[in-house]
């Protein structure tokens, strides 16, 4: 393996731990032209998911890049990270978060949980919620012991991206293996209006059938895929067979 560039290593020891010295990095990556192509992928129009959302136009592994520069970055700045109107910054301080809560010590993981769950309006693309939330809210929710009310209370929210982030959460647990709360909470969300939400639970119970049994996700399936929207369950039945996937989706209305 080529050894690394001292000066690589210098910047990232070197760097200040800060919000500001974050954008400066980043926006030194920024590509006008990728920006746009971004802006259209993620929806910003009037009336759209993403409507106002900012591109600086950097690529997530330019992001993921700068982020392990940044990685051990107080949570004061990490918060003001979050707080910004470009799309890249957020998920920066996002995958920050990740980072410190899969590496801090029980208190600075509550503290961790706390800052996401104090600021989820900036949590707010399907990208920023699938990066996360299983890894901050989900990972800390088990290992904790703390109620999981809360997905509960997220999973009837009016906003969108709150019910994502209740659906997303699950994937630590169905990693564990661990259908119970996944699985209530895709009951619950199972006739949202939103097609995001949809591909959420569709995603999450496919997940289930791979991880915890394919026996748990037929049963699922067996009570609710004549009345699931179509979306979500060929998600869930992704990883079927032809002739399964077939007899499933004859019984979807």
């Amino acid at each position: 393996m080529p050894a690394s560039n001292p000066k690589t290593r210098a910047a990232a020891v070197d760097a200040p731990q800060t919000a500001a010295a974050f954008r400066t990095a980043l926006a030194a990556l920024a590509d006008p032209v990728r920006a746009q192509h971004s802006a259209r992928y993620f929806k910003t129009g009037k009336g759209e998911y993403g409507h106002g959302d900012v591109f600086a136009g950097a690529k997530v592994p330019q992001t993921r890049a700068v982020v392990r520069t940044f990685r051990k970055m107080p949570l004061g700045e990490v918060k003001k990270l979050l707080h910004s109107k470009v799309h890249e910054e957020r998920l920066g301080a996002l995958l920050i978060l990740v980072h410190q809560s899969q590496r801090g010590d029980n208190a600075h993981r509550q503290a961790c949980f706390d800052l996401y769950m104090q600021n989820l309006r900036w949590v707010n693309n399907w990208d920023l919620v699938d990066s996360s939330a299983g890894q901050v809210v989900g990972a800390w929710l088990r290992d904790s012991g703390q109620s999981r009310a809360v997905l509960y209370k997220l999973a009837r929210s009016k906003d969108l991206w709150e019910r994502r982030v209740a659906m997303l959460a699950c994937s630590h647990f169905i990693g564990a293996k661990e259908s119970k709360d996944a699985l209530a909470i895709a009951t619950l969300l199972l006739h949202d209006p939103h097609d995001l939400i949809h591909k959420a639970v569709g995603w999450m119970l496919r997940e289930v059938g791979g991880r915890v049994g394919l026996d748990v996700l037929r049963g699922f399936l067996q009570r609710h895929a004549a009345t699931m929207p179509r979306t979500a369950l060929r998600y869930a039945i992704e990883k079927l067979g032809p002739a399964e996937r077939k007899r499933w989706m004859a019984m979807a209305g």
